[in-house]
């Protein structure tokens, strides 16, 4: 029998939710915060949908945190199957156990064989979890039906070893790019939050915590001039974590003798890291963090 949940004594309302998550630097609104909560409380995984760099694997990292778990991470990509996630035999120390054991009977199914791949895993830990399966969206429809499975009864079964049930059920946490649609019966086992790049003065918020050396001048202007740029025809629009990176590097340069709004053009490397795209905002960059500024 799985052991009580009790991250969900610990993260009692949506506003405990928030407040804890601003405690480990991650600023929540309420929908996501919201959203957390009824994750936890029901029992259920939660589906974070979301453009590249809006902060959805560091929500999972932070909700990790905040509750004092292992964070498990399954990072998907195109082609994984149940040996990757699951778990597979160590095949080369089975042949050897079993030329070792001559004309005895080797155990070949044993632990030390068995190498555990992040589900399994995540059923395994004594204490309960919190499990970042990342970037669903770029897995295939078939490894979406294996997950169902999983996600239905947390256990896995192996043939030579039978059942291997979860001792305390893990929070689950899912994000999505949304490059494909997922299916919808996955979407129904889940609690669904979407997270927007954040309005300019959350943005701003987010700067001044994470980067403790900026200004609240500076902040505010990375802010302003990241949402201007993001409104571009951009391949790779920069995400919270490069608007965070602009502003300390526009700060060491600016103490440094650089004067604004040169220390963000000399910057800009961190803020855009596409050729192509760098190309396109050099010519207007000067105009953004001036109006930025001003």
């Amino acid at each position: 029998m799985m052991r009580e949940n009790s991250a969900s004594t610990m993260l009692d309302t949506p506003e405990t939710v928030a407040a804890r998550l601003e405690d480990v630097a991650y600023i929540a609104d309420d929908g996501l915060a919201t959203a957390v909560f009824l994750a936890v409380q029901l029992g259920k995984p939660l589906l974070l949908e979301g453009a590249p760099g809006v902060g959805k694997t560091e929500a999972a990292k932070a909700v990790a945190d905040i509750l004092g778990r292992q964070l498990i991470r399954l990072q998907c990509y195109e082609g994984i199957d149940a040996q990757h996630a699951l778990y597979e035999w160590n095949y080369q120390r089975q042949l050897l156990a079993i030329r070792q054991a001559g004309e005895r009977e080797a155990d070949i199914y044993d632990d030390r064989f068995l190498i555990a791949r992040p589900l399994l895993r995540s059923l395994q830990a004594p204490e309960q979890t919190v499990l970042l399966i990342d970037e669903i969206d770029r897995s295939d429809h078939e490894f979406e039906a294996l997950l169902l499975e999983f996600l239905s009864d947390f256990q896995i079964s192996i043939p030579e070893r039978g059942t291997i049930a979860a001792a305390s059920r893990p929070i689950v946490i899912l994000t999505s790019n949304r490059t494909r649609e997922l299916a919808e019966a996955l979407r129904r086992r889940c609690v669904y939050h979407w997270i927007a790049y954040p309005d300019a003065l959350l943005e701003a918020a987010i700067i001044m915590l994470r980067a403790g050396s900026v200004a609240e001048r500076t902040a505010r202007a990375v802010a302003a001039a990241v949402g201007a740029i993001r409104t571009r025809p951009l391949a790779k629009p920069p995400g919270i974590s490069e608007a965070v990176e602009w502003a300390n590097a526009a700060t060491v340069l600016e103490k440094g003798g650089s004067p604004w709004p040169e220390a963000f053009r000399r910057a800009i490397g961190v803020l855009i890291k596409d050729e192509e795209d760098l190309a396109y905002i050099a010519p207007q960059l000067d105009a953004i963090v001036e109006e930025a500024l001003a």
